[in-house]
């Protein structure tokens, strides 16, 4: 029997079967709400998954939207997993009251901005047996070595970036085809049962990848990986959630280990606490975390686990940002929006003496925050994109502008959604502009997330009509060159 024409199994992993798991979390949450701090706001906070998708899970929602809402979920509630830990309110913190209110304003935002999608994307017509199915003929093979070619590809717009500023922002656009390709590896694989060992071996390569920089981008390709999942609707088996289980135990072991060291890698790599240049070679970054992956017993796991729980939480700047702003407000009307459309449509091309937009000055001047440290380990800071509404428009005002931006956000994807192309191009495309807009989350500034949005139409406009015709005609040709079938 063809592949394509096998029945689907009666339990599959979808954004029905999310909303469904989120429901179950947030009613054991809520029984265990009246122990914590903050009863009202965790049992709350809880049930807000399940409401977004609730708003969101139709038959023809792009999988990657999901992304976009609980990932910001996740950095506001953390705040409150976090009072739970100090054993202390949001509300008697250090940064006092208005961390609470912070919580509230930002979970409101993601409500609204949830309903906006929906009233974009809500009549989207689901595709045809044929578009669903037309990437399951192409080969993994094929796929991976578009992957691999990408890289290099990328490593080469980050040189040409290095020799020519003005052009970092298109380039870096282009450089999102990797996502596009992973997603379409992973989901094809997933699909057909074809070449696990490519999907494998590129999760390896990727986390491998992560660790070469400052930064360290390992998190990325286990997102790919799970909604790649939700897209293929894999069987809800026993091996599938304990495979899943197992990637997230994986990726949480990273993320403690990365918390843990990260401070003294970075010294390591740059020879010094406050540059970005790395001068040590690459085998002698991996000699030195590879020794202390070695050496778990030095690392204080409990430091790390509690160090990791606050630098996911971001809510505590933005209470910072109503303290200030209801003692000294920030007197010029909406300067966020207009220092943002100016940022976006002052191209540095043709602006040469265009003054950057500095995420860590704004974080001074709205929240009269001490950066000290971001400049010192040569990073920046941001009050977020929330806080920046707040501080235009106020509460209530500040949802319109949310409602604004997730109208933004359902318009660029309703319109990559109507191209001709295989559905799992859409996809992919749409998983590229989520992660453009949304790598950060909370923390993306106003001028980041409007400048990438411009920015990845123009840019994938331009590849899906003249770009793509060209990749797609090469699978299918290699694709027809015969490859045996699954019965």
């Amino acid at each position: 029997m063809p592949l394509a024409a096998r029945a689907a199994p009666a339990h599959v992993l979808d954004l029905n079967s999310l909303k469904r798991a989120f429901f179950y979390i947030a009613v054991a949450l809520i029984f265990v709400a009246p122990f914590s701090q903050d009863p009202v706001a965790l049992a709350v906070g809880a049930a807000v998954p399940w409401l977004i998708l609730q708003i969101l899970a139709r038959p023809a929602m792009p999988v990657a939207v999901v992304y976009l809402f609980i990932w910001q979920w996740m950095q506001i509630f953390a705040r409150v997993l976090q009072a739970v830990v100090d054993n202390e309110s949001m509300a008697n913190g250090l940064y006092g009251p208005t961390v609470e209110r912070a919580y509230w304003y930002m979970l409101a935002g993601l409500v609204v901005m949830a309903l906006a999608v929906r009233l974009v994307l809500g009549n989207l017509k689901p595709p045809t047996g044929g578009d669903r199915t037309a990437h399951l003929e192409w080969r993994p093979l094929d796929l991976f070595s578009l992957y691999i070619g990408m890289l290099f590809l990328a490593v080469g717009c980050r040189f040409a970036s290095f020799l020519v500023p003005a052009l970092d922002q298109p380039l870096d656009a282009v450089s999102r085809l990797k996502i596009v390709l992973l997603f379409t590896l992973f989901s094809t694989v997933m699909m057909t049962g074809r070449n696990t060992n490519l999907l494998w071996g590129a999760v390896a390569l990727e986390i491998v990848l992560g660790f070469t920089g400052l930064l360290s981008d390992f998190r990325g390709v286990f997102i790919y990986l799970a909604i790649a999942a939700l897209a293929a609707r894999v069987p809800l088996k026993g091996t599938t959630v304990a495979a899943g289980l197992g990637c997230a135990g994986f990726l949480i072991f990273l993320a403690l280990f990365w918390t843990s060291v990260k401070a003294e890698y970075r010294e390591f790599a740059t020879g010094s606490s406050d540059s970005q240049n790395v001068k040590v070679a690459i085998d002698d970054r991996f000699s030195y975390l590879g020794n202390r992956l070695l050496s778990p017993e030095a690392i204080d796991w409990n430091l790390a686990s509690y160090a990791l729980l606050a630098r996911l939480a971001y809510t505590d700047i933005f209470g910072s940002v109503i303290g200030v702003q209801e003692t000294a407000p920030d007197q010029e009307f909406v300067r966020q929006w207009q220092d943002a459309a100016e940022h976006v449509f002052k191209p540095r091309f043709l602006f040469p003496d265009k003054e950057a937009l500095s995420d860590t000055e704004v974080y001074v001047r709205l929240a009269r925050g001490d950066s000290s440290e971001q400049v010192r380990l040569g990073t920046s800071i941001s009050v977020g994109y929330m806080a920046e509404n707040f501080v235009d428009f106020g509460f209530p005002g500040m949802l319109g502008g949310l409602f604004v931006i997730g109208l933004m956000y359902g318009v660029v994807i309703r319109y990559f959604m109507a191209f001709k192309l295989p559905w799992i191009l859409r996809e992919g495309v749409v998983a590229g502009f989520v992660f453009s807009v949304a790598t950060n989350g909370v923390e993306m500034s106003l001028p980041k997330i409007l400048g990438a949005t411009v920015m990845f139409v123009v840019v994938y406009t331009l590849l899906v009509r003249f770009v793509f015709p060209t990749g797609l005609n090469w699978l299918k040709r290699r694709a027809a060159g015969g490859h045996p079938q699954l019965s």
